[in-house]
């Protein structure tokens, strides 16, 4: 600004209402069994619809119907103001997602394999050669330029067949002009003949081209009729123009099974989905496909996605790898990383491109029209749904609830083998970020509930330094000396333990079941931080009370609290008139001091990962005062706004040349020091009752 050189007046401003940036916000993760959705892939979700659609609600197991913890989890968690939740599912044993299939259902994903000339070099592998056809001399024959490899046994000709006339044939063929080839469209009474178009020796380019009324339940059977013999020739796969397979893995995805009357899949659920190709359109090359739930019929269906005008072109913005995607992930024990394969990020929630089979490069000629080679390779109308996945919900004699004991092997169905690499990856900071940390379903009692995997998770929560681990110390029907002994084992800061067990209502399924303390307590840090802030204590009648808490497993009195408090465990506390309530806010730290509390060591927490990030936009700036002046300009103000919310008495944040030495930078380093003097929770209320004679005068 200028500087006055002769007498005036110089009016001049200094803002300093800058609103100073806040941190990124962080929600709990989760590692635990779900109904379906992605394994070992954590995946975000923001609401608890948003949950259930992409890992499931409930299953049934010895036909009875259960839910995971993990679930009821996520729906307390977001029912009490959680704004994300990072899900991981874990599983044990093997897992595939499903893949399209036109199985009994009409047309397919395209077109049947070998059916449709696209290129002079297609091939149509049908079986082996058959005995009763051996006598013709050849094991192949070429069709319009298709190779067909062959085989069957004799059957008797049958209904629903198109015939080829043999003069069709080129001329390398070994077979009687006399002779005739037909295409069986179905081995049932029901005339699907129009469905196939006759072949002719002129039609060179459309041998065996669906027609546009295709419908129904479509073979692929090829039989050879010379006199009185016909031969049938099976094994022909059905191929589509491209393969979609499903982002969710197991078993439960396979929806691929036989139609009822109404067009519904038996084997469809709300868990699974099927596919519709609809608005085929040769001469623009286009497609629309239909992402419909498993459970839906062709009356009334139920469509999750819609994607139109897909294109089978790679040169088009809608080529349907691109438009839908065709990335899929996986874990990598080796270099504990999620590895990402393909080429397009996937749009789509519930599948992804597999494999394109028919392409259509540069679909259109210089003039503007669709190539014929091209045109009988977009994917016709039509219907399918999925199979082959692979991986069981639960293993051996699954054990849920309360039936959870020491002698568990495997706690709803999942041995806790399966959480150990989830939970290592969890342990990488810079590829997942969360406040709380939650593990419903390991209890730290004995090997086979999951001692060590807690172990880990305590060892990686510490390392870490960014959130906080909310333990499961013991099965259902422990007592309190239990619980205290695991909690006397272990010391850290960074984990909190809550006891006994908590009834509640089922959010899915109606029922009364019992959880243990973390499936409640991830509400009460949810709604604590949805009402006030982190470093306030998420506990007491205000901010602690479990709303969808039944009851607890034990009604304690004051002195179980007095005993489970003194050794580091939260009691789970029953009032007359304010119900079930998280009665403590301990960590699990064995030393007095102020990191021996929740709220502390949360609102350190906060402060490092706001600091942390300012600090992160430093790395290779210059060291200089400017640089530093920076640093302080963003830390102060909102270190100033903690204190202003009551997160800190006091605060000092150095960083200049008392700390930041010509040594120091000489080193390449630079130096911050924050000092910070944290609020401390009334937790422990004195009042003192006076009984003084009429006319006493009461203290000033």
């Amino acid at each position: 600004m200028p500087t006055l050189i002769s007498p005036g007046i110089q009016a001049s401003e200094n803002d300093g209402s800058f609103v100073s940036s806040q941190p990124i916000v962080v929600g709990a993760a989760i590692v635990g069994p779900t109904v379906k959705g992605p394994v070992n892939v954590p995946t975000i979700v923001r609401s608890y619809s948003d949950y259930q659609n992409r890992f499931g609600t409930t299953f049934l197991s010895a036909s009875q119907v259960y839910t995971y913890f993990t679930s009821v989890t996520a729906f307390n968690y977001f029912n009490n103001g959680g704004e994300t939740l990072l899900v991981t599912r874990v599983v044990t044993g093997s897992f595939l997602p499903a893949v399209s299939s036109n199985d009994n259902v009409s047309g397919g994903l395209g077109i049947p394999s070998g059916l449709v000339q696209t290129t002079a070099s297609a091939t149509l592998d049908i079986t082996t050669l058959s005995a009763s056809y051996a006598a013709v001399g050849s094991s192949s024959f070429n069709l319009n330029g298709i190779t067909i490899n062959y085989t069957g046994s004799t059957q008797t000709n049958t209904a629903n067949q198109v015939n080829i006339n043999a003069a069709a044939f080129s001329t390398t063929s070994s077979f009687a002009t006399t002779s005739s080839f037909v295409i069986n469209a179905s081995s049932s009474a029901t005339a699907y003949t129009s469905s196939w178009s006759n072949i002719t020796a002129s039609a060179a380019t459309s041998i065996l081209t669906l027609s546009s009324t295709a419908s129904g339940t479509l073979g692929n059977s090829l039989y050879y009729i010379s006199g009185s013999t016909t031969t049938l020739f099976t094994g022909g796969t059905v191929s589509a123009s491209f393969t979609l397979k499903t982002i969710s893995e197991g078993v439960i995805m396979n929806s691929s099974s036989s139609l009822d009357a109404s067009g519904s899949l038996l084997s469809g659920s709300e868990n699974n989905i099927r596919y519709q190709i609809q608005n085929n359109n040769t001469s623009s090359g286009t497609f629309t496909l239909l992402i419909r739930r498993g459970d839906d019929n062709s009356n009334t269906p139920i469509v999750l996605e819609t994607w139109t005008n897909l294109s089978m072109d790679p040169t088009s913005v809608n080529y349907v790898s691109k438009v839908i995607g065709n990335q899929r992930k996986q874990y990598s024990s080796q270099d504990n990383q999620i590895e990402v394969l393909g080429d397009y990020p996937n749009n789509s929630r519930y599948v992804y491109v597999s494999s394109v089979l028919t392409p259509t490069p540069f679909f259109f000629d210089n003039n503007g029209i669709a190539k014929p080679q091209y045109t009988s390779s977009i994917p016709v109308n039509s219907e399918g749904s999925f199979k082959n996945a692979t991986g069981a919900l639960f293993i051996g004699q699954a054990n849920y609830y309360d039936s959870i004991t020491a002698a568990t092997t495997a706690p709803q169905g999942i041995s806790a083998s399966g959480y150990t690499n989830m939970i290592r990856l969890l342990g990488n900071a810079d590829d997942y970020r969360f406040n709380v940390l939650l593990t419903p379903g390991l209890f730290a009692s004995t090997a086979n509930l999951g001692a060590s995997q807690i172990t880990t998770a305590i060892n990686n929560t510490q390392l870490r330094g960014d959130n906080i681990y909310v333990v499961d110390l013991v099965p259902f029907g422990s007592t309190i000396s239990q619980a205290v002994a695991q909690a006397s084992s272990k010391n850290t800061s960074y984990a909190a333990s809550y006891w006994p067990w908590v009834q509640t209502v089922d959010p899915d399924s109606a029922q009364l079941v019992w959880l243990p303390a973390s499936c409640l307590v991830a509400g009460a840090y949810a709604f604590n931080d949805s009402i006030s802030e982190p470093w306030f204590a998420p506990a007491g009648i205000t901010r602690g009370g479990l709303s969808t808490a039944v009851r607890a497993e034990k009604k304690l009195s004051q002195t179980d609290r007095d005993n489970l408090y003194e050794n580091k465990v939260n009691p789970i506390a029953t009032f007359p008139g304010n119900g079930v309530v998280v009665y403590g806010q301990k960590t699990l730290q064995t030393k007095a001091s102020a990191l021996d509390r929740v709220n502390v060591r949360r609102l350190l927490i906060a402060l490092k990962s706001y600091i942390s990030q300012v600090a992160q936009n430093l790395v290779f700036e210059q060291n200089s005062i400017a640089t530093r002046n920076g640093f302080l300009a963003a830390v102060n103000p909102y270190l100033e706004t903690v204190q202003q919310k009551q997160g800190l008495y006091a605060f000092k944040v150095i960083m200049d040349d008392s700390n930041n030495t010509a040594d120091v930078i000489d080193r390449n380093q630079m130096v911050g020091q924050i000092y910070i003097q944290p609020t401390k929770t009334a937790e422990f209320i004195y009042l003192d009752f006076n009984i003084l004679p009429t006319g006493a005068i009461f203290p000033g």
